[in-house]
């Protein structure tokens, strides 16, 4: 899934940095959960992991990945759909249920009227995120999805494994650079293909995990873990125009729209760390208020918060150290000034509390 700041690709380094400077212990917080792959992956580890994150795309991937702990069964929902063939006999529920979403006709929904070039014709700019037929096809397959639960036809893990599944399937065909802020006025030649839906994969701890859909700010009472990770923006722009798409495909609550590229509004998912001043200001309250062994911030290396500062910010509460090492950009950033800059460095803020 292309998402920025996404650790999918690092998550060995920065493991091998935690276990090298011996932060362990059973219990894992997800502070801003995004993706979920940190979260998945520290689960893979038979951590008990507890997330959060303010958007509802992200809620619905921690239900699926973080949350449940096995493959859905479908029990109910699969002596109300047609098995393809002799192909089902060898599937499992999960792709039996998927393969029968990729037999649906596209409809007309919200997406195709709002992000599809027929769908936005009478507009000076008419939206480019999808084409026609699959923006119509994920119209379809969400309403479908929506009324099985209305139904009562699939339980709340099976809808949230299914809204996982279509939120996953999105980017490969989104005609976009790496974000939803804006659309590509050409067709990149993933968008062109014929959406199929995907299935996900599931990791089971064996431990009761906890996720929520919230301003992690709330949950600082909540949290009482062996290892406390940050893994919050680091610049100005804000996640949530940037994935507004995917979070009204999750919600499927069909917004107002502004805008060339129809943002739903956001100002309830605000971040107060993509401004400096207040990045700080939360950072010393998570770090001050929150029960933990180890607090692990994990930032970029141009960041809008100076190392300096939070160095000085968590040094109040204990032992801090500075670890680092470069990787890749991400290629939506190769802009502006540093466009010809291919690297960056993540840094790992390591705080050991005073007992």
């Amino acid at each position: 899934m292309r998402y920025i700041g996404n650790k999918e690709n690092i998550l060995e380094n920065i493991y091998s940095i935690l276990q090298a400077n011996e932060v362990q212990g059973k219990t894992f917080f997800d502070f801003f959960a995004g993706t979920t792959n940190v979260g998945r992956f520290f689960k893979s580890k038979d951590y008990q992991v507890s997330s959060s994150d303010i958007l509802y795309l992200s809620f619905c991937l921690q239900k699926a990945y973080i949350e449940n702990n096995s493959e859905p069964k479908f029990e109910k929902l699969l002596n109300y759909i047609p098995q393809q063939n002799t192909e089902s006999f060898f599937s499992y529920p999960l792709k039996i249920v998927v393969g029968y979403l990729n037999t649906l006709e596209g409809v007309e929904g919200f997406i195709y009227k709002n992000y599809t070039p027929s769908g936005t014709k009478e507009l000076s700019q008419p939206r480019m995120y999808f084409i026609d037929e699959n923006g119509k096809k994920i119209d379809a397959i969400r309403q479908q999805i929506e009324n099985w639960k209305n139904e009562d036809l699939i339980s709340e893990t099976e809808y949230f494994v299914l809204l996982a599944c279509l939120i996953e399937t999105i980017g490969f065909y989104s005609n976009i650079a790496g974000v939803y802020a804006a659309f590509h006025k050409t067709w990149d030649f993933r968008a062109l293909r014929p959406l199929e839906l995907r299935t996900i994969k599931f990791i089971d701890n064996h431990q009761k995990n906890i996720v929520y859909n919230d301003d992690s700010m709330n949950l600082l009472d909540n949290v009482n873990v062996d290892i406390l990770y940050l893994d919050p923006p680091y610049n100005e722009r804000q996640y949530a125009p940037n994935y507004h798409i995917l979070e009204t495909i999750a919600k499927y609550d069909e917004p107002e729209l502004r805008g060339v590229t129809g943002m739903r509004d956001y100002a309830s998912q605000k971040s107060r760390f993509c401004n400096p001043n207040t990045a700080l200001e939360d950072l010393d309250k998570i770090a001050k208020n929150t029960k933990y062994k180890n607090l692990v911030l994990s930032y970029n290396s141009e960041g809008i918060m100076p190392s300096e500062k939070i160095i000085e910010t968590l040094k109040q509460y204990g032992l801090v150290k500075l670890e680092q090492f470069e990787y890749a950009r991400f290629k939506s950033n190769n802009n502006g000034l540093a466009r010809t800059k291919k690297t960056v460095y993540e840094q790992l803020y390591i705080l050991k509390k005073e007992e």
